[in-house]
């Protein structure tokens, strides 16, 4: 391997799962960690992932054939100086930042675009730190890659190689292009999901009917609102222009929707509709990336004690798992009294012939 010895600075969710992946497949890899939680370091180097626990930023980095920064955004540009001296010939700096401008221009002024080339592993949790890291959670996931001026074809393969090692889908992209595309996809539905939210929360009654009644297609939109924070303050902050730009584009969209409401012009508003569900029809499953297609259907049936026992040992006598099982408490869509999930496709095809065997009734999602 190339890269034998490899530095992570920070070693949080995404930078444990990275290192937690190279090991898996490269298990002689030496694998050099800090961050500021030291009982994290510790728990990585029992578990054989991490190999040296750093001290801070020194002489060990000298060794080093690959360093990830990943801290948050903000961070990660200001270890750019502090790494800077260690560098040996043939070195290789990359971060996992979801913001790219920021990072680049800081290597523009560092004169440090021959040992750069970014990155954005397009993947994530809930969870968050080491302790919720894996060795797939990358797996299927965009990993973003976005060279400087003065990276070689032999770097960018680098860090290809590594981002397909451990199962991701590699795409190379011009840093502005990568912010201009991810504040439409990424960053704006997290505006639009939190001022959401406050509207509801501020426009509700004394009883909060709002909020009660808030379930179904409300909470999947809004879902990504209970996301860090401080993350996202910071990755509004460094990807701002962008923002701005697609923001103001989406403003405006909205302002045309308010004015075909108050002109009562429905041929407008069902061509919002229609548009909108053909393009989204468009986002085929099969694509791989970071979202995992959704095996699962619904079932409608009675509340009743030990029902979900019943239809659990179903489908256990015939040897299909379970991924995920919950209550519909708002069906505004249609939906049955019972969701369950599945790993796949098999699992899920077998289980309704299986459940339409007892007469249950099935709902396609």
């Amino acid at each position: 391997m190339s890269d034998a010895i490899i530095a992570f600075i920070g070693l949080g969710l995404i930078g444990g799962s990275i290192a937690r992946g190279i090991k898996r497949e490269e298990p002689d890899t030496k694998i050099m960690a800090y961050m500021r939680t030291r009982s994290r370091l510790l728990q990585a180097k029992e578990e054989g992932i991490v190999d040296v626990v750093l001290e801070g930023i020194g002489e060990e980095l000298r060794e080093c054939d690959l360093i990830f920064l990943c801290t948050p955004v903000e961070y990660n540009a200001k270890y750019l100086s502090g790494i800077r001296p260690f560098l040996k010939l043939g070195a290789i700096v990359t971060d996992v930042g979801s913001t790219k401008t920021d990072i680049h221009e800081e290597v523009i002024r560092l004169d440090m675009e021959s040992w750069f080339v970014g990155g954005h592993p397009m993947a994530g949790s809930e969870k968050t730190g080491y302790g919720n890291s894996t060795d797939h959670l990358l797996e299927n996931a965009y990993y973003i890659i976005t060279p400087t001026a003065h990276s070689t074809e032999d770097q960018v393969n680098r860090l290809v190689r590594i981002s397909r090692m451990i199962g991701s889908i590699p795409i190379v992209l011009d840093y502005h292009e990568h912010d201009f595309v991810t504040a439409a996809i990424s960053h704006l539905p997290h505006i639009v999901a939190s001022s959401l939210v406050n509207l509801v929360k501020d426009s509700d009654n004394e009883q909060g009917l709002m909020k009660r009644l808030a379930a179904g297609g409300f909470k999947d939109i809004t879902r990504i609102a209970s996301s860090s924070p401080e993350m996202w303050e910071q990755i509004c902050m460094t990807n701002s222009q962008n923002l701005s730009v697609i923001l103001d584009r989406y403003i405006a969209s909205l302002s045309q929707i308010q004015a075909g409401l108050k002109a009562k012009d429905s041929q407008y508003i069902y061509q919002l509709f229609e548009t909108s569900r053909d393009y989204r029809s468009t986002f085929s499953e099969k694509t791989p990336g970071p979202i995992a297609p959704d095996y699962s259907f619904t079932v409608d049936m009675a509340d009743k004690v030990g029902a979900i026992s019943t239809l659990s040992v179903i489908l256990a006598a015939k040897g299909i798992s379970i991924k995920n099982i919950g209550i519909n408490h708002n069906r505004e869509h249609g939906e049955g009294t019972l969701r369950i999930a599945f790993y796949d496709r098999e699992a899920m095809d077998n289980a309704w012939k299986q459940l339409e065997r007892y007469h249950y009734d099935l709902i396609s999602n």
